[in-house]
C-alpha cells in the first residue's frame, strides 16, 4: 500500500521512467509486448473503479455530445487531414498512413489516467472512450475508403469488436466492484487506485517502446522526424482544442476533450492489419508514447490555468 501511495504521488516522473526505460532496455520491451491487451484492460478496469458508475454513465444530454464529438475526432479530423495528403498527392505516403489511423482510432485507453493526471475530471474522457471505441466499425469505415491499401475492413472491425468486448467486460467488473464492496472509497483509497494506475502505464510503455531504442542507435535521422511527427500529432490537436476552448462558459470538460483529440489508440489497429502495411508504423507508435507520456508533465500547467 505505500508503495501505490508513493507510486500517486510521484506519478508523472514514473510515467517519463517508462520512457527512458523503453529506449534503454530494449530487451525488456521485446518482453514486454505479449502482455500489452491484459495490462490495457487492467488500466481500464482501474479508470472505472475509480470513476464509478454514476459519473461514467451521466445524462442521456451528455450521451449526445459525446457522440458528437466522436464524429468530430474519429470521422471529420482523419478525413479533413487525409482530404489535404490527396491535394498534395501524398496519400499513399507512410505520414498519410499513420496520421489517418491515429486520428481514426478512438482515445487511449489509458486516457482517463492521463485526464485524471493533469488534474481534469475523468468521466467525459470515458464516455469519450467507450462510445468511441463503440462506434469504431462505423467510423472508421470512410477513413478506410480513402486509405484502400488497408485492405478488408471485416478484418479490422472483428479485432475492434474484440476490444470492446474487453472494455466492455473491464468496465462492468469495475463497476460491480463500485456497487457492491467499494461503495464510498476514501480519500486513501482513491490514492492506491491512482497509483495502480501509474505502474500499470509504467509497465506498459516498455512494450509500446520496442522499436524506438534500435532505431536511436542505427539511424537517428529518421527516428527524429517521427518523432517530430510524433509529437506534432499529440500535442498539436491537445493545444488547438484547449485554446479554442478557453472562452467556454463552462471550462470543466476542457482537459477530456484536450486530451482524447490527442491521445488516441492507434496501436489497436496493429492486430488486424497485415504486417507489410503495419511495418512503417512500428516506430511512429514508439515515438508517439514520447509526446503521450509526457502530456502530464508538460501539458498540466496549460488546463490548470485555461480551466
Amino acid at each position: 500500500m505505500i508503495l501505490l501511495e508513493f507510486c500517486a504521488r510521484h506519478a508523472r516522473w514514473l510515467l517519463v521512467a517508462g520512457l527512458v526505460a523503453g529506449v534503454v532496455l530494449p530487451q525488456a520491451a521485446d518482453r514486454m509486448r505479449g502482455t500489452l491487451p491484459g495490462l490495457v484492460a487492467l488500466l481500464l478496469f482501474l479508470a472505472a473503479l475509480r470513476i464509478g458508475p454514476r459519473l461514467a454513465l451521466g445524462a442521456v444530454a451528455d450521451l449526445r455530445a459525446t457522440a458528437l464529438v466522436v464524429a468530430l475526432w474519429q470521422v471529420v479530423l482523419p478525413l479533413g487531414l487525409l482530404g489535404g495528403f490527396a491535394l498534395f498527392g501524398a496519400l499513399g505516403s507512410p505520414a498519410a498512413l499513420a496520421l489517418g489511423l491515429m486520428l481514426a482510432a478512438p482515445p487511449l485507453a489509458g486516457s482517463p489516467n492521463l485526464t485524471m493526471l493533469v488534474g481534469g475530471d475523468p468521466a467525459p474522457t470515458l464516455r469519450l472512450l467507450v462510445l468511441g471505441t463503440a462506434l469504431l466499425p462505423l467510423t472508421a469505415l470512410p477513413v478506410f475508403h480513402m486509405l484502400p491499401a488497408l485492405g478488408d475492413p471485416a478484418v479490422v472491425t472483428a479485432s475492434v469488436l474484440r476490444l470492446l468486448v474487453t472494455i466492455a467486460l473491464a468496465t462492468a467488473a469495475a463497476f460491480a466492484l463500485r456497487l457492491s464492496l467499494l461503495k464510498a472509497p476514501g480519500q486513501t483509497a482513491m490514492r492506491r487506485i491512482d497509483g495502480c494506475s501509474a505502474l500499470v502505464m509504467t509497465v506498459m510503455v516498455l512494450g509500446l517502446m520496442s522499436e524506438v531504442g534500435p532505431a536511436l542507435t542505427q539511424d537517428p535521422a529518421r527516428l527524429a522526424v517521427w518523432l517530430a511527427l510524433a509529437c506534432a500529432a499529440n500535442l498539436g490537436p491537445q493545444l488547438v482544442v484547449a485554446l479554442s476552448l478557453r472562452r467556454a462558459p463552462d471550462r470543466s470538460a476542457l482537459p477530456a476533450l484536450a486530451i482524447t483529440s490527442g491521445n488516441r489508440n492507434i496501436a489497436l489497429f496493429l492486430v488486424a492489419l497485415p504486417p507489410e502495411i503495419t511495418a512503417p508504423l512500428l516506430l511512429f507508435i514508439g515515438c508517439y508514447q514520447v509526446p503521450m507520456y509526457l502530456t502530464p508533465l508538460l501539458m498540466t500547467p496549460l488546463y490548470r490555468a485555461l480551466r
